[in-house]
């Protein structure tokens, strides 16, 4: 008896599914914490250390920028939500092979960058040329992207630094400075990891301060206003009489020099038909001795052509 039991024991099996939840995964706050995907998992400790891969569309709903490709990796749970912090990011194969093309040289490079609050980060640009070029070249470009891209990791934190490189503004500080040397065909950064979290918290700037300065000045418009359409009213009110006096006499001078335009128009007309009369006249007597001479030619044919026929009978 004691070995039925322990049969039917083994083959009663817990349903592992009906003891899991669903999570929200939800992206860091430079991003505004939008969620991101849900998963499944029993315990909490399970969940951490997934990395969820994103699109930029999904996030930003931009069509344009369905190429890049953002890796969050969860560190914190809350109830049903797990909260993440940024890893990386990389570009489609598709759209990296738009870009590289025969006859035309490709340059690339890796460079390790520590940010204002403490973060370090691999950062790796890739550019594009036309055509070919020389190694020295490439080398001169490779050394002002790496210039330009310390500089702005050292002046700006990572959620400021990894703005920049989202929106292309890396890329075109970089376009600028080699279009001394060749003018370069595009330049893209293809590729950032994470080596290691801030160690410095720094708050970073947001551009908030303009719209709590426009209710301020609304609020100043509208009292000084009706100050101003005071003024106006107090102008307007006095010099009431000198403009009816004005109007009155006004339209005693400007009758003269109506008439007179009117009588110059007149004789300009007649002027005008003047001319067009003559022109008539002579077009028609150019006509008239146009018929008669044609008229007198014709005749001439004719006896011509009369005294030719006589001739022919009498002979």
């Amino acid at each position: 008896m004691a070995k039925a039991r322990s049969r039917t024991a083994a083959r009663k099996v817990k349903d592992r599914w009906k003891s899991k939840k669903w999570f929200n995964v939800q992206a860091p706050p430079a991003f505004d914490n939008v969620t991101i995907a849900e998963t499944l998992s029993s315990d909490k400790d399970s969940l951490m250390g997934r990395v969820t891969e994103v699109s930029m569309q999904e996030l930003t709903n931009d069509f344009r920028k369905s190429h890049l490709l953002l890796y969050f990796k969860i560190n914190n749970i809350e109830d049903n939500k797990a909260h993440t912090h940024y890893v990386g990011h990389t570009l489609t194969s598709d759209y990296l092979r738009r870009m590289i093309r025969r006859r035309k040289s490709k340059i690339e490079g890796v460079y390790d960058v520590e940010t204002k609050d403490g973060a370090q980060l691999r950062v790796k640009p890739l550019a594009t040329t036309e055509k070919r070029i020389q190694n020295s070249q490439k080398r001169i470009i490779r050394e002002s992207m790496k210039s330009t891209i310390m500089k702005t990791a050292s002046a700006n934190t990572l959620n400021e630094f990894i703005s920049n490189v989202i929106e292309g503004k890396i890329g075109s500080e970089i376009y600028k400075n080699c279009k001394q040397i060749y003018p370069v065909k595009r330049i893209e950064i293809y590729k950032t990891e994470l080596i290691s979290k801030p160690t410095r918290e720094i708050k970073d700037e947001k551009p908030k301060k303009k719209t709590d300065e426009k209710p301020e000045e609304t609020k100043k418009e509208t009292k000084e206003k009706p100050k101003k359409e005071t003024k106006k009213k107090d102008k307007t009110e006095k010099p009431k009489e000198d403009i009816k006096e004005e109007s009155k006499e006004e339209p005693i001078k400007e009758e003269k020099p109506k008439k007179e335009t009117k009588a110059k128009k007149t004789t300009a007309k007649k002027t005008i038909n003047s001319k067009t009369t003559k022109k008539e006249t002579k077009a028609k007597k150019t006509t008239a001795k146009k018929t008669t001479k044609s008229k007198t030619t014709k005749k001439s044919t004719t006896k011509k052509t009369a005294t030719k026929k006589k001739a022919a009978k009498k002979e």
